[in-house]
């Protein structure tokens, strides 16, 4: 299989690929972003600088620029390259990882039926949607969607389902707080020394729920209302590690229904980290 002909057929089809190195698992970073020195990619739970032209940061990499798929740099990747993955969330899309005959018996009982994918263990479940990943939410099942890679095993068979309710609630029973990398701020912490006003659920719930209406009632301009909304309640939440995923989802779903993509949601939510240095 040409897996470079393989990506640039995804790309063309808005899937952004990556190359996999032995193991199947992403190829190491350079020497200047090794460690994280860079500060990440853009799109990463923790963003940063980087421009690397490599194929760093696994699936923070994932493009569907064709000049970045061909370039001199990603060609020695291909090179080497054992197998082909791609962010499903970039994609617009959320894998179930079902990852043997239990989890995938427990799937057809519990989940809509949608396109599959048979897998060396299992089965790919793919929907239309894209979601926080997470793993191992039940023995076999993991989530792979945003912030994840998954192998790309073919088109698979049936009808992509729209991503539902089971599959969501799956990465919210417990929601956790959002953690922020440890850094020097220009500003004291907010809440610092104290029990933080942004913890009363009222007080927050209803910042949440203003940004939401704020995002749904846009007319125009939808893209950079996005951004300033993120931007905003960041810039009241974001320092005190109030947020939960579950809330960064909210905001998310808000924005998709408004027409913004995933990969869109995603690079607007780490624009606004970038210019407030969260």
């Amino acid at each position: 299989m040409n897996l470079l002909h393989t990506a640039l057929s995804l790309a063309a089809n808005g899937i952004p690929p990556l190359p996999l190195r032995a193991g199947k698992v992403p190829f190491g970073n350079c020497p200047a972003c090794t460690g994280n020195a860079c500060g990440g990619r853009p799109n990463m739970k923790t963003p940063g600088p980087c421009q690397c032209p490599g194929v760093c940061h696994a699936w923070a990499a994932a493009t569907t620029d064709p000049h970045v798929l061909t370039s001199p740099t990603w060609g020695t990747a291909w090179r080497r390259a054992a197998a082909i993955a791609y962010h499903p969330g970039g994609a617009g899309l959320t894998v179930v990882d079902l990852d043997d005959a239990a989890a995938v018996a427990w799937a057809r009982e519990s989940l809509p039926a949608t396109r599959t994918v048979p897998t060396t263990r299992g089965e790919h479940w793919i929907y239309q949607g894209a979601m926080r990943s997470v793993n191992a939410v039940r023995t076999g099942v993991d989530i792979k969607s945003l912030m994840a890679y998954a192998r790309w095993l073919g088109p698979g068979t049936g009808t992509t389902a729209a991503l539902p309710d089971a599959v969501r609630a799956l990465a919210v029973k417990d929601p956790t707080t959002a953690r922020r990398t440890p850094q020097s701020l220009s500003v004291p912490l907010r809440g610092h020394g104290g029990e933080c006003r942004h913890r009363t659920p009222a007080y927050l719930e209803r910042g949440i729920a203003m940004a939401e209406q704020r995002i749904s009632e846009a007319r125009s301009a939808v893209h950079a209302t996005v951004y300033r909304t993120f931007l905003a309640v960041l810039s009241t939440h974001g320092r005190c590690g109030c947020l939960t995923d579950t809330h960064v989802n909210r905001l998310f779903t808000a924005a998709q229904a408004k027409g913004e993509t995933p990969r869109h949601c995603t690079e607007a939510w780490a624009n606004a980290l970038t210019t407030l240095g969260l």
